[in-house]
């Protein structure tokens, strides 16, 4: 499934990226670049269930993001690693299945094959701190074996 949530998150960007620049309707978007993973049902609905959420939830994702990103303007971030954040934050937050640390690498994957020189870094910074600030505030919900790393290390540790 690795290399399908690579694709699915590939398109999204994709999708993303040209709703970013030309502002036409969601639909019209979906159709014409997530409509290409139609053949595989399961993907598909991945994809498209990942695309809107971001959109949906694409304010309160802003917002942790400029709070980790005090020295930049946030119209001034490069496109691809505004969008490449919003994905893997809106994964953190609102898809238990996916383990942090499988956002996280991806998202640096993906900024380093899409964006600027320096951009897998800048992501793992700003995502690495905005992970740390949903933990302690207990936002982070995952659920399924190997999703809550720390919690099992915490208790061997008391």
């Amino acid at each position: 499934m690795s290399t399908r949530r690579r694709q699915i998150r590939e398109k999204v960007l994709q999708a993303l990226y040209a709703r970013e620049l030309s502002q036409e309707p969601v639909e019209l978007i979906l159709e014409t670049i997530v409509g290409s993973l139609k053949k595989e049902p399961e993907i598909y609905e991945l994809a498209k269930v990942l695309f809107l959420k971001v959109i949906e939830v694409a304010d309160e994702v802003d917002t942790l993001i400029k709070s980790r990103i005090a020295n930049w303007e946030f119209n001034r971030l490069a496109i691809i690693d505004k969008i490449v954040l919003r994905i893997s934050i809106c994964e953190l937050l609102y898809f238990e299945d996916i383990p942090p640390k499988v956002s996280i690498n991806e998202a640096i994957e993906i900024a380093r094959r899409y964006s600027t020189e320096k951009s897998d870094k800048f992501v793992n910074g700003v995502l690495d701190s905005i992970l740390d600030d949903l933990k302690k505030s207990g936002r982070i919900k995952k659920s399924g074996r190997g999703l809550l790393e720390t919690s099992a290390k915490k208790k061997q540790a008391n």
